[in-house]
């Protein structure tokens, strides 16, 4: 038994068009990369916490919140805010006590200053923008409190630190999130509504009934998303970022037909929206096993065709967008399905694949459907079975070491 294929944990190497998976028998060290495509610049966030612009066909690793960096893949994206990071005179409201900032966030040239007004309302409003009514759209933004806390984004004036508006109104409290981004001070802060009016009122707002707490804010987005993607940076038109498309690592001699392990470490970008897998191929959809983040919420689920399923295993209380270890161990005899180290479902498949058939390893159907987007930590390829105690052992979800490195505890 051996690891013939290993992708990540804290292991990156990247280049325009590739990025490297590798197999390391015997200490011989052989690349097996992924092709990576993205017709379009996008951005991530480095080690030092720093929003960076990353190249056209060059895949993300983003250490927004893990220190050993995670692969990161979105869907397309456009941010319709014109003026992305921009002086306080491009946004088309404003009142209250708000201004220029001396000093911007980091990553961002200019910043605006909100500050406490206990006679009128501090906001910051976009109004070119004419939303369609039952359209989900998302508006974010990155903010530093003045004391450096972690700001309190409500839906209620009279409490926290400020509200964002969405189609003219705050939204629902699930709504609402607050991501700190690595170990800054800086938090990326969003807000998401189904538009029911075609009224154009997006931004940030500070009550005069909230705390007294003051704050920078900068790099506006707005997108028709139920949720948050990565800064699209602009500056005086709207700016797609196209989607990331990564496959095609390994070989027929990397993975074995008839009995095997594929293991992740992967969190979804949302819950439930659309089908996202990651799986092996034999290049077409005929022959394929498959680890399916289900359009269901809290369903995974791990799947194999052989011109015609073979076998078919699920969770159904599956926290998708939390990372989730998960393995399926393969043979003639049994198909297991473990999650967070424990054994959730087993089935005996109904056939096995021929020789020399799975020879590849892709983030989506193989036909580029069902496309995975999401925040991979690690992948992982076992030429043969594994005992249960080593697969429990592969899919706990937080050993000691990694607490204390993913909570920056100290040790004794």
């Amino acid at each position: 038994m051996a690891q013939t294929l290993k992708f990540g944990k804290g292991t990156w190497a990247t280049k325009t068009g590739s990025s490297m998976a590798y197999n390391d028998q015997n200490g011989n060290y052989k690349p097996l990369p992924f092709n990576v495509e993205r017709d379009s610049i996008a951005t991530r966030v480095n080690k030092e916490g720093l929003i960076e612009v990353v190249g056209k066909d060059k895949l993300r690793i983003d250490y927004t919140d893990s220190a050993k960096g995670v692969a990161l893949l979105e869907n397309s994206a456009t941010n319709y805010v014109l003026k992305s990071d921009d002086i306080l005179s491009t946004y088309q409201s404003q009142n209250g006590n708000v201004s220029d900032a001396n000093n911007p966030i980091n990553s961002f040239n200019n910043s605006i200053q909100i500050e406490y007004d206990a006679s009128n309302n501090s906001l910051v409003y976009k109004r070119d923008f004419n939303p369609t009514i039952g359209t989900t759209y998302t508006i974010s933004c990155f903010v530093q409190m003045n004391d450096n806390s972690e700001p309190l984004q409500t839906v209620d004036a009279n409490s926290g630190d400020f509200s964002l508006i969405n189609n003219n109104t705050t939204v629902n409290a699930s709504d609402i999130k607050t991501e700190r981004i690595g170990s800054t001070n800086v938090y990326k802060v969003s807000a998401t509504k189904t538009a029911t009016d075609t009224n154009n009122r997006f931004g940030i707002i500070k009550y005069s009934t909230q705390s007294l707490k003051g704050f920078k804010v900068s790099g506006f987005q707005l997108e028709q998303n139920s949720f948050a993607t990565s800064y699209i940076p602009t500056s005086g038109s709207t700016v797609q970022r196209q989607a990331d498309v990564v496959n095609g690592s390994g070989n027929s001699e990397v993975f074995n037909d008839s009995e095997g392990v594929l293991f992740t470490d992967s969190a979804t970008l949302v819950e439930g929206e659309d089908i996202r897998i990651i799986g092996l191929s034999d290049g077409s959809t005929n022959n394929r096993i498959s680890i399916t983040y289900h359009s269901t919420e809290n369903r995974i689920q791990i799947y194999g065709d052989k011109n015609g399923t073979i076998f078919n295993l699920e969770y159904l209380n599956a926290i998708k967008t939390d990372y989730n270890k998960v393995a399926v161990k393969y043979n003639a005899s049994s198909v297991d399905f473990y999650y967070n180290g424990f054994l959730v479902d087993t089935v005996v498949p109904s056939d096995m694949f021929d020789s020399n058939i799975l020879n590849s390893l892709n983030f989506d159907r193989v036909d580029n459907g069902n496309n995975f987007y999401g925040k991979t930590k690690e992948i992982g390829y076992y030429d043969a079975t594994l005992t249960d105690s080593e697969l429990e052992y592969l899919t706990s979800y937080r050993s000691l070491n990694e607490l204390v490195t993913e909570l920056n505890l100290n040790t004794l």
